[in-house]
């Protein structure tokens, strides 16, 4: 150092520029062995499925990682990138990962537990702040046994490398859960009330877009449309999860079949690319909106989605929340409802009855199943009846509970003549048998097939709506 500093008196300051590069370029490169972005502290892991950990390093670069007193190891490869397993873990808590190549990453308070990817639109992304009731809720969860992670909305081109994200893993407490999506909060809330099992949520949502950008880049559906995907779905497909829920379809609101065939291509397409197999993939059928039509035949506005979206049960593994009942007449004109708890909750019960072991749980309302014409009356079978249909009310987040002087509503017939009239409808042995003077050969039924099906009060005894439905392909 004394040579240097004594040569640096007599060198010109070019010479000088000249010295110090020299000397630079005699010490090796050092390049920070990195993680992905879906690595911070706090973070939830996924419990029962190998622990991936990947990132990037100088090329040949030596990489070490440690988990629970377990050390797996390998080498950056020609592109300096990098990725090892380590076992399969049981749900844990307080965990540190350390991460050594030329220099050491530690992440501290690492949760095992089981992660979902809460995604969609934005009634997914609507935060919990925001919501019905939701301040006493806000204000009791300190619930650390649940995390979150927001991803950051951007799109891409290509299929990118790293996610961008607002912001570290965050652990559930009242200063940090009103931002969480409240769909996301009242599900995991319950999960872990139920099961006492760590839930994760990966918040992967953007408001106002359509099904079509999510689509990985292989569906033909995707036409050439797949920059969400690309940005914020693409780069944590490496990351094990144990499912996803979605809430989406308004901005695909004029869509009827079609709308289940990028649905197929949604759910197959992701499940390709995590190659986890058929994972749970729950979805969120959509609300009743704006004003309420008299015309019996209906087909308005979102009827059609909703039939593609009931139409996605044929999806293995799949399950969908049914919320007519969750907006009040009152607050239709807003293509946000405020009650995200019933969301939630609803979702929350086809995860306990599939994924969580509680299989005498009823997870869906009355599904239609079967038409038969009796003596000029149309009896309607149903599966997902429960333990007996009922006609049903519900105010707020309070459970839908027995209307005991309330008749059936919203359920139309028709003969071959294809005209509609209003009809009545009554639970006779948990069928329903529907019936008009109007209409003395039906042929056909529809139930609740509007874009506000106001009124429409089918349940079974488990306090679950009835989907729409139609009997017919006209």
């Amino acid at each position: 150092m004394k040579n240097i500093q004594a040569a640096s008196h007599r060198c010109h300051p070019i010479h000088l520029i000249a010295l110090f590069t020299a000397l630079a370029s005699t010490l090796p490169a050092v390049a920070d062995v990195r993680l992905p972005k879906i690595f911070s502290d706090n973070m939830m892991l996924q419990r029962g499925l190998p622990v991936r950990v990947w990132g990037w390093a100088d090329a040949g670069e030596p990489v070490s990682v440690t988990l629970a007193g377990k050390t797996v190891a390998t080498k950056a490869d020609d592109k300096g990138e990098w990725k090892l397993e380590l076992a399969a873990m049981k749900a844990g808590e307080n965990l540190e990962l350390s991460v050594k190549g030329k220099n050491q990453l530690s992440l501290k308070n690492i949760l095992i537990g089981d992660i979902w990817v809460c995604s969609g639109q934005s009634n997914m992304e609507m935060s919990l702040g925001g919501c019905l009731g939701a301040a006493e809720d806000v204000k009791a969860a300190n619930l650390p046994m649940i995390r979150r992670i927001k991803i950051s909305l951007v799109q891409n081109a290509a299929p990118q490398a790293d996610v961008p994200v607002a912001g570290p893993w965050q652990v559930c407490a009242p200063a940090t859960a009103g931002g969480f999506t409240a769909v996301g909060f009242y599900f995991a809330r319950e999960i872990l009330q139920k099961t006492k099992v760590p839930i994760g949520i990966i918040d992967d949502n953007w408001g106002g877009t359509r099904i079509e950008p999510w689509l990985a880049p292989e569906n033909a559906a995707a036409e050439g449309q797949s920059g969400i995907y690309n940005q914020m779905v693409h780069p944590i497909v490496q990351f094990p999860i144990k499912g996803a829920l979605w809430y989406q379809g308004e901005s695909n609101g004029d869509e009827g079949d079609t709308y289940y065939e990028k649905m197929r291509s949604l759910i197959g397409g992701w499940r390709k690319r995590w190659k986890q197999g058929d994972f749970p993939f729950y979805f969120v059928q959509l609300a009743s909106f704006q004003g309420v039509s008299e015309e019996p035949a209906g087909g308005n506005g979102w009827a059609k989605l909703r039939e593609a979206q009931t139409k996605s049960l044929s999806i293995p593994n799949t399950g969908m929340a049914v919320i007519l009942d969750t907006v009040p007449l009152a607050e239709s004109g807003n293509i946000h409802p405020v009650n995200k708890y019933d969301v939630g909750m609803r979702l929350a019960r086809w995860a306990l009855g599939r994924d969580y072991g509680q299989k005498q749980l009823e997870v869906s309302g009355p599904l239609f199943k079967a038409l038969k014409i009796e003596g000029g009356k149309a009896r309607l079978a149903f599966d997902h009846v429960g333990t007996g249909l009922m006609v049903g009310k519900k105010e707020g987040r309070s459970p839908a509970v027995v209307d005991p002087q309330g008749k059936l509503k919203r359920f139309a017939i028709a003969g071959a003549d294809k005209k509609w009239f209003w009809a009545d409808a009554v639970i006779v042995n948990n069928t329903v048998t529907v019936s008009s003077p109007e209409v003395k050969a039906p042929v056909a039924v529809r139930y609740a097939y509007q874009l506000n099906p106001d009124g429409a009060n089918l349940y079974n005894r488990e306090g679950l709506p009835a989907s729409p439905f139609r009997t017919d392909n006209w």
